[in-house]
């Protein structure tokens, strides 16, 4: 993978989102191109989406199309339309293909229960993925979703504080702060 980390640390379904090629700091870069980049950014999403499996190339595909999905249906959500049919068909699908089963297992004298996928690890992975993307347009929260204000940024985020104009303060930000001080200190 080429240029900076992708943005993390927002809704799944946006981190997923904001994969696609962006901009900022520099040409753009999608950071899903290859199975390379791929498990980079799983590794940044440790603990978020199923940890045992090895990606290939043939795992892209249902990854790619998950994306997609979320694209369109976020997309249209966000604009007060209903998402097209045939992404929520496909979410639905990514889904079935590997369902998760809550499973129950008795350690240390007490129930536990945890979800788990069946299938294929970059099935399970696009299922995992698909889930987080239904979750989302089902928050009430869905409708605080923004873009990021920066000209030249199109990354999406979840404002945990109202105020919040930028994916990251310390890339658009930033940028958007020195942009300002150089204006107001031009000599002309």
């Amino acid at each position: 993978m080429n240029g900076p980390e992708p943005l993390t640390g927002e809704p799944l379904a946006l981190d997923l989102v904001n994969t696609l090629p962006h901009t900022v700091d520099g040409p753009p870069v999608d950071h899903l191109a290859d199975a390379a980049g791929l498990r980079v950014w799983l590794a940044l999403q440790a603990g978020r989406l199923p940890e045992s499996g090895r990606i290939a190339e043939a795992d892209l595909a249902a990854i790619h199309q998950v994306r997609t999905y979320a694209v369109e249906a976020i997309g249209r959500a966000r604009q007060g339309e209903r998402p097209p049919q045939d992404a929520l068909r496909g979410l639905n699908e990514a889904q079935l293909a590997a369902p998760a089963v809550r499973y129950a297992e008795w350690r240390d004298d007490r129930m536990t229960v945890e979800s788990r996928r069946s299938g294929a690890f970059g099935a399970q992975v696009a299922a995992a993925l698909a889930e987080s993307v239904v979750d989302l347009l089902a928050d009430p929260a869905f409708g605080s979703v923004r873009e990021c204000e920066a000209a030249d940024c199109t990354m999406l985020f979840l404002p945990a504080h109202p105020r919040r104009r930028w994916c990251s303060a310390s890339r658009c930000g930033n940028r958007a702060r020195v942009a300002r001080y150089y204006q107001r200190h031009k000599t002309t």
